[in-house]
C-alpha cells in the first residue's frame, strides 16, 4: 500500500530532480578531463579538439529526430534510456585513447546526453506550472550543480591522491549514471502526458524570437564550452586538478545562485533577465580576448559560468508563449537549432584560434550584443497572441 510519504517522493518532480542528479557525474567528469585526456593521451591540437566538439555536437543537431522516436516510445522511456546510454559512453571513453576512439565514444556519450536533454527539457515544461517554473527549473540546476560538485571532487581526489588515472575515473562515473538512470527505471511510475504531444515537427512563425535566441545561445554556449577550458590548459598550463578545483568552484556558485536566479527571473521577467545576462557576456568575452594572466583567466571562467543560470529564461519565455500541445515538438526543433551553430562553430573557430585565440572570443562578444538586441523584443509579460513586442498584446475583457 503506498503511503503519503511513498506518494512525495514518486512524484514527477522528484523523478527530474533524481535524473538531474545522474546526468553531471558523467557529463561534468567528461568535461573535466576531456582537454587533458585529450592533449595527453592523444594529442590534440586546437583543430582536433574543434572537430571533436562538432561530432560531439551532431546529435544535438539531429534532436529534431526525438519526434519520430516518440511514435515508438514515451517521453518518459526514452529520457531514461538517453541517461543509460551518456553513462555508457562516459564509461567507455578511457578505454580507446586515440583520436579516433574518442570521437567514437563522444558521440556516444553525445547521443545520450542531447536526446535526454531534448526530453528533459520537454518534460519539465509539462509537469512544472507556470507560475513556479523559473525557481523549480533553478532547483534542477542546483541539483545537477551539487551532483557535479561531487564529480568534480571525486575527479580532484582520484588525481591528486590516489592516482586513479583517466580509464577508471571514466568507469566509475559513467557506470554510477547508468546505475541511477536503471534505479528511476524501476522506482517510478509511468506518468500520463498533461496533454497529448504533436509527434511531427512543428515550425511556427509566432515562434521566431524563441527560435532566434536559441539558436544564438547555442553559439555562445560552445565559445565557453570548448574555447575557454581549451585557453586555460593551453595558454595558461592548467593541470586536471587545476581544472577540477575551477568546476567545483562553478558548482558551489551555482548551488547558492540558481534557485535566486530562478526566483529573480520570476520577478523581474525574462526580459531584462535575458538583457542583463547578455551584457554581462560581452564584457566577459572581450576580458577573454585580452586576458594574459592565468588567475585572471580563472576568474573570467568562474564569471561567465555564472550567467549560464539565466538562461532558464528562455524556456521560461517559450512556456509562456507555447501552444502546450507544442511542446516535445519544439523542445525538439529547439535543441536542433541550437546546436546548428554548435556543429559549425568548433571546426571554423578551432580553425581560427589557430591564427587568433583573441579573433574567436570578439566574434563571441557580438554574438552576445546581438542577443541583446533580440532579447529587448521580449515583452514584458509574454503569452500566445503578445510573443514580441512587435505584436500588441491582445485585450482583456
Amino acid at each position: 500500500m503506498e503511503t503519503r510519504t511513498t506518494r512525495h517522493w514518486r512524484r514527477p518532480e522528484m523523478l527530474l530532480f533524481l535524473m538531474a542528479a545522474g546526468v553531471p557525474l558523467s557529463f561534468a567528469t567528461w568535461q573535466a578531463l576531456l582537454n587533458n585526456f585529450a592533449i595527453e593521451a592523444a594529442a590534440f591540437t586546437g583543430a582536433e579538439i574543434g572537430i571533436l566538439q562538432s561530432l560531439r555536437e551532431i546529435p544535438g543537431f539531429l534532436a529534431f529526430a526525438v519526434v519520430f522516436v516518440l511514435l515508438i516510445l514515451r517521453e518518459q522511456s526514452l529520457a531514461l534510456l538517453s541517461l543509460a546510454l551518456l553513462g555508457v559512453g562516459t564509461a567507455l571513453t578511457g578505454f580507446f585513447p586515440t583520436v579516433i576512439g574518442l570521437y567514437c565514444t563522444t558521440v556516444i556519450m553525445s547521443v545520450g546526453f542531447h536526446y535526454y536533454e531534448t526530453i528533459q527539457s520537454s518534460l519539465a515544461l509539462q509537469w512544472i506550472d507556470k507560475s513556479r517554473a523559473p525557481e523549480t527549473l533553478g532547483r534542477l540546476i542546483a541539483v545537477g550543480a551539487f551532483t557535479g560538485l561531487l564529480a568534480y571532487g571525486l575527479v580532484w581526489l582520484a588525481f591528486e591522491f590516489f592516482d586513479l588515472g583517466y580509464r577508471t575515473t571514466y568507469l566509475v562515473a559513467g557506470g554510477l549514471t547508468a546505475g541511477i538512470a536503471v534505479v528511476a527505471w524501476l522506482a517510478f511510475p509511468k506518468y500520463p502526458e498533461p496533454v497529448i504531444q504533436h509527434r511531427r515537427l512543428i515550425l511556427r512563425r509566432r515562434y521566431w524570437l524563441y527560435y532566434g535566441l536559441t539558436f544564438l545561445s547555442g553559439a555562445r554556449r560552445q565559445i565557453f564550452m570548448v574555447f575557454a577550458g581549451f585557453l586555460l590548459v593551453e595558454k595558461f598550463g592548467y593541470g586536471v586538478d587545476d581544472i577540477a578545483l575551477l568546476f567545483l568552484l562553478n558548482g558551489a556558485i551555482s548551488i547558492f545562485l540558481a534557485p535566486r536566479i530562478g526566483r529573480l527571473i520570476g520577478r523581474w521577467g525574462e526580459r531584462k533577465a535575458l538583457i542583463l545576462e547578455y551584457l554581462g557576456l560581452i564584457g566577459v568575452f572581450v576580458a577573454y580576448a585580452f586576458v594574459s594572466s592565468g588567475p585572471w583567466a580563472a576568474v573570467l571562467y568562474v564569471v561567465d559560468h555564472m550567467f549560464f543560470a539565466l538562461a532558464i529564461a528562455i524556456k521560461t519565455y517559450f512556456q509562456k508563449i507555447a501552444d502546450p500541445a507544442d511542446i516535445a515538438s519544439t523542445a525538439a526543433v529547439g535543441f536542433t537549432i541550437n546546436h546548428i551553430a554548435a556543429v559549425v562553430i568548433p571546426v571554423s573557430f578551432g580553425l581560427l584560434w589557430l591564427v587568433s585565440p583573441a579573433a574567436v572570443f570578439l566574434a563571441g562578444a557580438g554574438m552576445a550584443a546581438l542577443s541583446a538586441i533580440l532579447a529587448s523584443m521580449v515583452p514584458a509579460n509574454p503569452a500566445p497572441g503578445s510573443e514580441t513586442v512587435l505584436v500588441p498584446a491582445p485585450e482583456t475583457a
